[in-house]
């Protein structure tokens, strides 16, 4: 089969090769998925340019998130039939084998059956975005009735959220975008007040919305950039939901936290314990029964040009996912 692979760190341009791989063949438990997107996450960028630290064997295929057809099932796999449209999440992690490539191998409990109706493409934007953006309102008790923040509301993960928050009973739901163009993805997705975050009054402006109470859940895609702002506008006893940072080592504002009862939860979505997952996937799920989710694909990138679509997700420039279509 034909595979990226980088066999060490650094810039996409000098480290990503497209070679020619031995067939994996499933074990017991196990599938085998003909894949035909890749989803390209920052998370995967930042793990093959070094940036974050790794010790899974070189040489390495990039990429967690894909979509495709069943191609073989090893023993004791009943889920899944050759030709079943699946959607696999976790193949890059703690692994060397991910999904940048012709087929993927993974144990059964990580390939997800596709909903009837949902384009493949889709699929390989679940596992890391919607997958977090779920988790990050699911977690907790949920969002019923609450005001829910959203930073970053046209980005991967913050469009997704902003539906599942809609999906879960927020009362309110408001988005920071850095731009008009972003505001009106952050709007179509359901977001009730969309406020760009580079305005000097982007406090007030979310204070004037929660009548000066705050807003009980903010899901920080950034919390090095935003801790003040979030601090700021934050209910007492309120939860930030954290999946981001901009930064290694921030500077928490301790007195203003505790002194209001702000409670920071963080999370990788890699890890979330099999309660946690299974609660996200079933908000995913009912979601995407409901046949209105919208999928925000920012770029489809042949599988050709994968550099390309590693350098897209790199510049930020996008508000969306990028894919990589396998021929």
């Amino acid at each position: 089969m034909k595979a990226y692979i980088y066999q060490n760190t650094g810039p996409a341009a000098d480290v990503l090769t497209l070679r020619e791989m031995v067939m994996p063949a499933p074990g017991a438990g196990e599938v085998r998925v003909r894949l035909k997107w890749s989803g390209v996450n920052p998370s995967d960028v930042k793990t093959r340019s070094g940036h974050i630290p790794s010790t899974i064997p070189f040489p390495r295929i990039p990429h967690s998130d894909g979509a495709g057809l069943v191609d073989m099932i090893g023993d004791g796999v009943d889920d899944f039939q050759p030709g079943d449209a699946v959607w696999v999440w976790n193949a890059a992690w703690n692994r060397s084998n991910g999904t940048a490539a012709e087929f993927v191998v993974l144990p059964s409990e990580q390939v997800e059956h596709m909903p009837d109706g949902l384009a493949l493409e889709n699929g390989a934007c679940l596992g890391i975005p919607a997958m977090t953006a779920c988790h990050a309102v699911a977690t907790d008790g949920g969002v019923r009735g609450q005001i829910v923040l959203v930073a970053g509301g046209a980005g991967a993960v913050g469009h997704y959220a902003i539906q599942a928050a809609k999906f879960c009973g927020a009362r309110i739901v408001i988005a920071t975008v850095s731009s008009e163009e972003k505001a009106a993805l952050a709007r179509r997705a359901g977001a009730d007040f969309v406020f760009n975050y580079k305005t000097d009054t982007l406090v007030e402006e979310i204070n004037k919305v929660t009548d000066h109470r705050g807003v009980d859940r903010i899901i920080e895609v950034d919390l090095a950039a935003n801790i003040q702002i979030d601090v700021a506008v934050m209910k007492e006893g309120g939860l930030a939901v954290i999946y981001g940072s901009s930064q290694k080592e921030i500077a928490l504002p301790f007195s203003p936290s505790i002194g209001r009862n702000i409670c920071y939860r963080f999370f990788i979505v890699y890890k979330l314990s099999r309660p946690d997952r299974q609660r996200a996937l079933l908000v995913l799920q009912d979601m995407l029964k409901d046949k209105n989710v919208l999928h925000n694909i920012a770029k489809k990138v042949s599988f050709a040009n994968l550099v390309e679509a590693h350098e897209l997700v790199e510049s930020g420039a996008l508000p969306g996912n990028v894919v990589l279509r396998i021929e």
